[in-house]
């Protein structure tokens, strides 16, 4: 009989092919050759070819549901017992791991042509293949994780970002969805509208002291608990830590084999996150009246939903190229003058590196970005012109702080876009030119010419410039820390 669980497996071995056809082949075979059948004595007895039953013990042929219904029946035992999801011992497990293995992107690059394993193959052989080609494949890694990768990728990211308008419908509609099943009304999402989320997620929250130092949160989900912080700061966001977890599991997102895939699914959690502490059914009325007013002002959506200055901003370009008809740039700048995050669809002209990485450039001192810090005033937000070859372009900035020091956030649009904004009539005026090498890359020539020869500064070289990404699974991560932690935690 076929129940619902072996209709599922059966599904699921037509959506993954040689996989569960590798896992079913080999168990046909272990169950013939323990009960003494021969290939020629168990083709006979299900009226097919050796040949062909050899190619479906080696997992080369999907065979058809009656056809297994007919091999169980010949071996004496169940079809959901040759459909088990393990294999039947370490033999067979290590045959199935190097025969994907062979399939695989590793074994092709080198040229080794897939063979057959036979018995007279020792086991010690088989284990140490697959050493061999777990080092290579993170040697590959090592060698990929470099900071010019981690550029490349991250400048693919945003030329997605920027042709998309930084709008992910689908990401939207996930937001709805969630918001929908907790029965959230609109406006700012309270903290028990969060725990609403997690627990129609399958979650409970844990607040603990000795979260591994690495990470913002760890989720069981063998066990259905989050695990955050108790130390939160004065200035953090609980919503938004739990929320940034959950969106994870949301998307259902895998390790990340790649730091393109890493930096996506961070994208992603984020955007998630934002549009469910600012619903897009809920905000985009809010700043089409404040347009038809002219008086847009991301303090006005920051007070509204009760959130950071910076997830604001950051929202605010999601909704208002959309659903404002406005491009839009936002700058993320620490006080040593590198620009952290940056996001542009209004010709804006950013420093770029060779490769077109915004990224870890010094930001121009007359930018909004970098006056914002000499500001006295961290009460009202900084508006300033900003004059550039490119054209004249209007910021709003403030100062936030973080752990790793201050950060201005600003949001900016071209001159013809300013009178939808307050803040419109402010007289700070300035002029960038950081396309020619003197406004900020060089020293005025007068100051060059007296101390060039005169200076030598003890440069602080950042930790992340010359560090390789880390090989673990997830970036950033000790997960030796993570592991130990769960452990210690997991309900007995």
């Amino acid at each position: 009989m076929t129940t619902p669980f072996t209709r599922d497996v059966l599904s699921d071995a037509a959506d993954d092919g040689d996989v569960d056809s590798l896992t079913i082949g080999r168990r046909i075979r272990q169950l013939r050759t323990e009960r003494g059948m021969t290939l020629d004595d168990l083709a006979g007895a299900i009226g097919r070819v050796p040949s062909q039953l050899s190619m479906i013990e080696n997992g080369r042929r999907e065979p058809k549901l009656t056809l297994l219904q007919t091999i169980a029946r010949a071996l004496g035992t169940s079809l959901d017992a040759l459909l088990e999801s393990e294999p039947l011992d370490e033999r067979a497990t290590l045959e199935i791991a190097l025969e994907r293995a062979m399939r695989g992107q590793t074994f092709q690059a080198l040229g080794i042509e897939p063979f057959r394993i036979g018995k007279s193959v020792p086991t010690e052989a088989l284990k140490a293949m697959l050493a061999l080609q777990g080092e290579i494949g993170r040697l590959n890694d090592e060698r990929a994780a470099t900071p010019e990768e981690a550029r490349r990728a991250n400048l693919a990211l945003r030329r997605l970002m920027r042709t998309q308008s930084n709008y992910f419908a689908e990401l939207e509609a996930q937001a709805r969805g969630i918001l929908e099943a907790v029965d959230h009304p609109g406006g700012p999402l309270t903290q028990r509208t969060a725990s609403d989320i997690a627990a129609h997620l399958g979650f409970t929250l844990h607040y603990v002291p000795d979260l591994p130092q690495t990470t913002r949160s760890v989720a069981d989900i063998k066990n259905g608990r989050l695990y955050l912080s108790s130390r939160l700061t004065s200035k953090g966001d609980p919503r938004t830590a739990v929320l940034q977890a959950l969106s994870s599991r949301i998307l259902g997102h895998a390790e990340p084999t790649s730091y393109a895939e890493f930096l996506r699914q961070r994208v992603e959690t984020n955007y998630l996150t934002g549009a469910l502490l600012i619903p897009e059914s809920h905000a985009v009325p809010f700043l089409q009246d404040a347009k038809k007013d002219r008086a847009i002002s991301i303090e006005d959506l920051r007070d509204a939903y009760s959130v950071s200055y910076e997830t604001a901003a950051h929202r605010f370009t999601n909704l208002a190229t959309e659903h404002l008809g406005l491009p839009v740039h936002f700058l993320k700048v620490h006080e040593s003058g590198t620009i952290t995050k940056a996001y542009e669809n209004d010709d804006v002209n950013f420093p770029t590196d060779r490769l077109g990485s915004i990224e870890g450039q010094m930001c121009c001192r007359k930018w909004t970005s970098r006056v914002v810090f000499d500001v006295d005033d961290h009460f009202n937000p900084y508006y300033q012109y900003t004059d550039t070859g490119n054209g004249t372009y209007w910021c709003t900035a403030r100062v936030e702080l973080s752990s790793e020091g201050a950060h201005s956030v600003s949001v900016g649009v071209r001159f013809d876009d300013t009178k939808w904004f307050l803040g419109r009539d402010t007289s700070n005026r300035g002029v960038s030119k950081h396309s020619v090498e003197v406004c900020c890359r060089r020293a005025p020539a007068d100051l060059e010419a007296a101390w060039r020869q005169n200076a030598w500064p003890n440069v602080r070289t950042p930790r992340t410039l010359l560090a390789t990404l880390p090989t673990g699974a997830f970036p950033g991560v000790d997960t030796t820390d993570v592991y130990e932690f769960l452990e210690a935690h997991a309900p007995r």
